[in-house]
């Protein structure tokens, strides 16, 4: 990861996003005997595999059309590029950053990759690896500004897989892939900052998330090692009594999550639904309309997990419960750390990355040479500070409280209610929709995977097994075989053939060693050599042949 970032050119940012690529998959197959993590593994490093390939032609494109790697040289030739070369590289770019963060459609990797290790999925899965393909959108930023069609494509992308990443997480039954949808649905807030052009807000947003989701996994992983390596949230309960420490932790992790008033995930979340709602165009409201239903959804299906884990009666087994008790103080102690920078974070630093005038990353058309890149058109944060509405301001806030006081509700006073509720036709297909993960998986089991093992064997069963095996061992064995055969054929047996064979050998042999003396010496370059030889030998060795089957035939005759 530090290669990655602290490479001073694309060639060396691509060393290390395949390097940390790897190492994914090498721990999320890290319980290697697993048949579901040997499956992750392989879907995560084949979903990468097709968004490095992306971003390699990207970077082939960008040296085709500036003639090197280089950041600075790049960034500066940008503004006077061609229009349609810079929107298709940006895309390509675009394109290699949707697999490394898990964006739609090439998101369904990272809830298996919750196979792997808790700290793994805390470090490499929250903080670091998903958030390479934001940091990619960051550093290429003086690029995507002179593409307003880019820009546009990762709005909606973002936007769309924030809502669809957190609808799935309300039917997910797995701890950690709770958590792991809320993932997928903060890297699309984080991609909707980029479509939106604040790329400052976005890196803020990917600092603040760090701390709080590696908060929720760690503290995921605390319960898991608490209850015997259960993950099922629907044989827990009650285990405030148990793991107070571990649930003090997980609520601020979660209203940090929900981006409530003051805490660090509110400074940045809310900030990017307000900037969304300053555009005043058609992306920026779906952005806004759909990044606020997501702030719904996500306070819901957190509670739902807390309810169902803290505060609900006891649902596992009693030896379970006998044995539950709180982690170890160098288990509580990373938490805790974690915790304090997920409340106060975000106030502290807030002016220094999104502050009105501040000049920390962010660049205008005058101060080129900054990390980031705004182009003057594109600056609106002074209109989402200003001129909203009070109320479009609380509106996520406003959302986020009914969800959670909803989830609570239902799932600790009247729960009889979403049990009859998932017994009806209509939410139970919905139910399964969303549990099917919008049938992504079907659709590249069903259309993609299986078309392309198809074509791939055809391609197979024409060229390796057809034309190659004809043109490349298979032809020259037949040929060699058939010389044989040929040469065979000479050895008829008789004498006066042999004797026919020596003198022919014997006349080649003199011919071809008095030959430059007989010719003139400008007339002795290979090509007449050549003319001679070829006539010779048709007449030395096959004329006998053809004599000796002649007098065959007439001997039968």
């Amino acid at each position: 990861m530090l290669v990655l970032v602290f490479g001073g050119n694309y060639f060396v940012m691509f060393v290390g996003w395949e390097a940390i690529g790897v190492f994914s998959y090498l721990l999320i197959n890290f319980y290697f005997t697993r048949i579901q993590a040997n499956k992750a593994a392989i879907l995560a490093f084949t979903m990468n595999r097709t968004g490095d390939m992306i971003l390699s032609i990207g970077f082939f494109a960008l040296f085709g059309l500036f003639g090197t790697l280089n950041y600075e040289s790049i960034f500066s030739l940008a503004p006077s590029a061609n229009q349609l070369a810079i929107t298709i590289i940006s895309l390509l770019l675009i394109g290699g950053s949707l697999a490394k963060s898990a964006q739609i459609p090439l998101h369904s990797w990272l809830p298996g990759s919750m196979e792997a290790p808790t700290p793994v999925s805390a470090l490499l899965h929250a903080a670091t690896l998903v958030t390479a393909g934001i940091y990619l959108l960051l550093r290429s930023s003086p690029i995507l500004e002179y593409s307003p069609t880019a820009l546009l494509i990762l709005t909606f992308i973002g936007s769309t897989t924030a809502f669809v990443a957190a609808s799935s997480g309300l039917v997910q039954n797995d701890l950690k892939r709770i958590v792991a949808f809320s993932t997928i649905s903060q890297l699309g807030y984080m991609m909707m900052a980029v479509g939106l052009s604040q790329y400052n807000v976005a890196l803020f947003h990917v600092v603040n998330h760090s701390f709080f989701k590696a908060l929720l996994f760690l503290a995921s992983g605390s319960i898991i090692h608490a209850v015997a390596d259960q993950q099922d949230v629907r044989k827990m309960g009650g285990l405030i009594k148990f793991l107070p420490v571990t649930y003090s932790l997980l609520m601020v992790g979660t209203i940090s999550l929900m981006a409530l008033p003051f805490v660090s995930g509110y400074y940045s979340k809310d900030l990017i639904l307000e900037l969304a709602y300053s555009k005043y165009s058609f992306s920026g409201t779906y952005a806004f309309v759909l990044g606020s239903l997501t702030a719904f959804l996500t306070a819901f299906y957190s509670f739902r997990l807390i309810s169902l884990v803290f505060l609900t009666s006891p649902n596992g087994g009693k030896l379970t419960y006998l044995n539950s008790h709180e982690s170890s103080f160098i288990m509580i102690l990373p938490m805790i750390i974690l915790g304090i920078f997920s409340i106060f974070f975000g106030y502290i630093f807030s002016d220094l990355f999104v502050g009105i005038g501040t000049d920390f990353l962010a660049g205008t058309a005058s101060k080129g040479s900054d990390a980031l890149f705004i182009h003057p058109d594109n600056v609106t944060l002074v209109e989402a500070e200003f001129s909203l509405p009070v109320i479009i301001k609380l509106l996520p806030t406003f959302l986020s409280i009914i969800g959670a006081l909803l989830a609570l509700y239902l799932y600790n006073k009247n729960i009889n209610f979403i049990i009859k509720l998932t017994e009806t036709i209509f939410i139970s297909k919905i139910y399964t929709f969303l549990n099917s993960k919008y049938f992504f998986d079907v659709l590249y089991n069903n259309y993609i995977i299986s078309k392309g093992f198809k074509f791939g064997y055809k391609i197979s069963e024409e060229l390796d097994k057809g034309v190659i095996e004809l043109v490349g061992p298979f032809g020259l064995s037949n040929l060699f075989t058939k010389i044989a055969k040929n040469i065979a054929k000479l050895d008829t047996g008789l004498i006066p053939s042999y004797i026919i064979y020596i003198i022919s050998g014997f006349m080649f042999l003199i011919s071809f060693s008095f030959a430059p003396l007989i010719l003139d010496d400008n007339f002795t370059d290979f090509t007449t050599l050549l003319i001679i030889y070829i006539p010779t030998l048709y007449f030395l060795l096959i004329s006998p042949q053809l004599i000796l089957s002649e007098g065959s035939n007439l001997k039968l005759n």
